[in-house]
């Protein structure tokens, strides 16, 4: 399997855990049935060694393979999915609580098109095939504010290298914050990564949301709190615009 040629800063660096606890509070009881019965159903498992079989995440029919990373309340990838049923996709989280509402939106809307991985995000990046998605979604990740914390943060050179290996040339990568340091942040890290780059947008356009986009639980939060501009950028893999 190819690698790209590591930067400077993620031969030194080595991925953290981007999350902290993995449960809050405890499960109802609807939710305990579906980790019982539904979740096993749709729980990625990794190889012992070598990379994972897309088609087995995605589905042999798929005709685009997404990922959404630490999909919160999953409002945005169960309304993909319901939109795109042709689309495969699979949700990375660890947090319980988000799980299990995730259960519950499959299991509500019948849908067919998603799978679940519960450990860090990162471990499925790093056995998946090159070129073998063609997005993926990073929606208001925890920000780890303090700065002792920022080696925490999820956008690093050392998880943009995996994504600029598994994406394939023309795929996406969005990212949305309402928390400006992390979009400057992400902004620093994409500009010096060689696979990625920020095509021409007027000035300002990063404040206006995705085409479709519709507010998720924790936007709206923010919005009751005073934090009233939020950031959405899309990247683009560099290359030929080619299917994997």
């Amino acid at each position: 399997m190819s690698r790209p040629t590591k930067t400077a800063e993620s031969g030194k660096r080595q991925h953290r855990a981007f999350f902290g606890r993995v449960s809050g509070k405890r499960l109802h009881r609807g939710q305990q049935v579906l980790f019982e019965t539904l979740l096993p159903q749709l729980q990625v498992n990794l190889p012992a060694e070598g990379e994972i079989d897309p088609t087995l995440l995605f589905g042999e029919t798929a005709k685009q393979r997404i990922i959404e990373v630490g999909y919160g309340g999953g409002e945005h990838l169960a309304r993909l999915a319901e939109e795109n049923p042709e689309t495969g996709f699979v949700g990375c989280e660890v947090f319980t609580g988000s799980i299990g509402k995730m259960l519950q939106k499959i299991a509500e809307q019948d849908l067919k098109n998603i799978s679940l991985f519960t450990e860090d995000a990162f471990r499925l990046l790093q056995v998946l095939p090159d070129n073998s998605i063609d997005g993926l979604y990073l929606l208001y990740p925890d920000p780890w504010p303090k700065s002792r914390h920022h080696k925490r943060r999820f956008v690093s050179m050392t998880t943009l290298d995996e994504m600029a290996r598994i994406i394939r040339p023309g795929g996406f990568f969005r990212f949305a914050t309402d928390i400006e340091d992390y979009a400057n942040w992400t902004l620093a890290h994409i500009l010096r990564h060689e696979g990625f780059e920020w095509p021409p947008c007027p000035p300002g356009s990063w404040h206006i949301p995705f085409s479709g986009w519709q507010s998720t639980r924790y936007e709206q939060k923010a919005r009751r709190e005073g934090r009233n501009k939020s950031f959405y950028f899309t990247f683009e893999r560099k290359g030929s615009k080619v299917l994997a």
